[in-house]
């Protein structure tokens, strides 16, 4: 199982683009694939769902083309193939829109997901669409999937009802194939809902994308959906998908809880997206919220203060609601969450799984069947969370780095759902580093001695010791045994995100073994040096690096430390020694680990490390502002340390 240890946060700021909409990418997916015409989407998220999405319209005989973040979807109007077997994971953005999609297109189709999905309720939905003749059976279980559909005996009665108080998503669905019904048959399609809508947002951004593809419902009300036979979808040539609202709730939190300011590109006050009100939340809570043209900027209130507590209704916001949730423990009361039912029905029942994974915390939770009390804690527990296959759940307990505890999210790489490289981002804004630990950069080229120098010199002083090379190295090592590329850069973002790697008395540990000796050899080395100038890479490992800055005190090394990593470092040094004495130091050291090299081999490597290092355009090797250069050529160990104490003891 892969695990993220979250850094100790202080503080957060910076700026982030949102990755697409997710609810917005399958929304525009399957619009354009039942459009008469070709269709170029901008911003199209790159996830799990949406991945499933374009799956799934392949396989019905869509073109569809993906280059980067654009996306091409040619389409007649209608799915080419009328045999299809679809498995749509655990996308309910996908599943239910295709089910209706499906059930109009007189095709025999079977449509299924994985276990969770066979869990969540689409009975609602296939009523609604027996209604109108079609042809639909469970194949295990009533209301639930996995579906078989048959071609329809289509009719159109004077009212279709639906269901509006489990999921928006059922009447989103019904919505649009609305027009493809009214067309079929002639016949203007009305839709009445039953029982209270939740999630109208959702429903809004349906109908607002429905209108971008020409057509236009009309509405009495949230209960009455009225479409008429003399429309049909048409593509709109070129569209955009705008950053994803759900994700931007996340890193509104960050600027909150770490003071900010914290920019997020993606979203503006106009967007069609209701989870941009989760801006209202933190204003309550006491953030300061500045709206831009391209943008949302959030400043929390001064470090230590308590965020101000809340009894909200959260119906309209559901899935943003999760990070109000674990906001709670930082208020200065209890804080409910009301009318939140939809959650039991999600990726897993959030209700639950909310619950236990605060109460691992430490904190008081009550619950209802939809609503939610959460205490906040004093002192957290440390603590595993789970996430149940849930990428919110990984994402929103995040921000529970801020109780400088120790606490791992397991199964990180659920994110992938709807935001792969979250981890990276969420490390790039938050600042582990305390401006009242001591601090102390070594950077320098490969066998310059600036590790041994390092143990040593953090050993006199009693500090915490980073060696950054390692951490490269490490990740470099369970490339070889996984048989990731170089060339790979998502897969080695994930192998650095979820590195379980630890330092325990001078030996390192890989996934519970001692790699100590092997991830000095040469092969290992050249493999980190190259992934080290993948900004992804770096970025990932950013704040695993940063979490080392702990009293009573830090000694930092490698090859950035103090231009990036540790900028406000106390004292920074960078270390340098003839090439062909670091080739002899780096053989005389391999020799003694039982490890055989030639000093030729040796040399050339170093040479070309040294050029990628020095000539990289992401964080190369060169001295930090204000540093002290000290050549080790000809110095001992104990004089390379006494040094650096001289320079320590100097300072004011």
């Amino acid at each position: 199982m892969r695990q993220y240890y979250l850094p100790y946060a202080t503080t957060a700021q910076g700026a982030i683009v949102l990755p697409g909409s997710k609810s917005i990418s399958n929304r525009i997916l399957l619009l354009s694939a039942l459009s008469i015409g070709d269709t170029h989407i901008q911003g199209l998220l790159d996830s799990d769902d949406t991945r499933v999405m374009i799956a799934a319209l392949q396989n019905l005989g869509v073109e569809v083309q993906r280059q980067g973040s654009d996306c091409f979807v040619r389409s007649l109007g209608y799915f080419p193939n009328k045999k299809a077997s679809l498995h749509l994971g655990n996308a309910g953005t996908a599943f239910r829109p295709l089910t209706a999609a499906l059930a109009l297109s007189e095709g025999e189709y079977t449509v299924d997901g994985v276990a969770r999905m066979r869990e969540r309720p689409i009975g609602d939905l296939v009523e609604a669409l027996l209604q109108i003749g079609a042809d639909i059976t469970y194949t295990l279980n009533e209301y639930y999937p996995p579906l078989h559909i048959q071609p329809a005996t289509l009719n159109v009665p004077e009212t279709i009802k639906i269901q509006g108080n489990v999921s928006s998503q059922f009447l989103s669905a019904m919505l649009m194939v609305a027009p493809l019904l009214a067309q079929k048959t002639g016949q203007s399609v009305h839709i009445e809902v039953l029982g209270e809508l939740i999630s109208k947002p959702y429903v809004r951004l349906t109908l607002n994308l429905m209108a971008r593809f020409g057509v236009e419902v009309q509405q009495n009300g949230w209960t009455h959906f009225y479409v008429s036979p003399d429309q049909t979808y048409r593509s709109p040539g070129k569209i955009l998908v705008e950053g994803d609202a759900s994700s931007a709730s996340y890193f509104m939190a960050l600027g909150t809880l770490g003071q900010g300011p914290v920019r997020i590109y993606g979203i503006n006050q106009q967007s069609i997206q209701g989870d941009i009100e989760f801006a209202q939340v933190v204003k309550d809570m006491g953030a300061t919220v500045l709206w831009h043209d391209d943008s949302v900027e959030i400043k929390g209130p001064a470090l230590g203060t308590k965020l101000k507590a809340f009894d909200k209704d959260f119906n309209l916001i559901p899935d943003a609601a999760m990070t109000a949730a674990v906001l709670a423990l930082y208020a200065d009361g209890p804080c409910t969450l009301r009318n939140i039912a939809s959650w039991r029905v999600k990726e897993t029942d959030r209700i639950e799984a909310m619950k236990t994974e605060l109460r691992k915390l430490g904190a008081k939770v009550e619950s209802g069947h939809d609503w939610l009390t959460v205490y906040p804690i004093e002192q957290c527990q440390p603590a595993q969370i789970d996430t149940y296959d849930d990428h919110r759940m990984a994402m929103c307990f995040s921000l529970t780095a801020f109780f400088q505890e120790k606490i791992v999210i397991n199964d990180p790489e659920c994110v992938s759902k709807t935001f792969p490289h979250y981890f990276a981002h969420f490390a790039s804004l938050v600042r582990p580093e305390k401006n009242d630990i001591p601090i102390i950069t070594i950077d320098g080229p490969s066998a310059s001695g600036k590790g041994t120098v390092a143990k040593a010199l953090a050993k006199s002083l009693s500090y915490s010791l980073l060696e950054s090379g390692a951490l490269y190295r490490l990740v470099a090592l369970k490339m070889q045994a996984t048989g990731v590329s170089a060339q790979d850069t998502e897969k080695v973002v994930d192998i650095a995100i979820c590195l379980d790697a630890t330092f325990e008395k001078g030996q390192i540990y890989l996934e519970g073994r001692d790699v100590s000796d092997i991830i000095q050899t040469e092969e290992v080395g050249a493999l980190a040096s190259q992934i080290a100038s993948q900004p992804p890479v770096r970025e990932a490992l950013l704040a695993r690096q940063k979490a080392y800055c702990q009293l009573p005190g830090l000694v930092a090394e490698g090859r950035d430390m103090g231009t990036v990593v540790f900028p406000q470092a106390d004292l920074k040094i960078f270390w340098e020694a003839d090439v062909v004495i670091r080739a002899k130091r780096r053989v005389k050291q391999l020799n003694e680990k039982g490890i055989c090299v030639k000093f030729t081999d040796v040399l050339e490597d170093l040479e070309a490390r040294d050029a990628r290092d020095y000539q990289r355009t992401v964080a190369p090797l060169t001295p930090a502002l204000g540093a002290y250069v000290v050549d080790s050529s000809n110095m001992s160990v104990e004089e390379c340390v006494n040094t650096i104490l001289n320079l320590w003891q100097r300072l004011p």
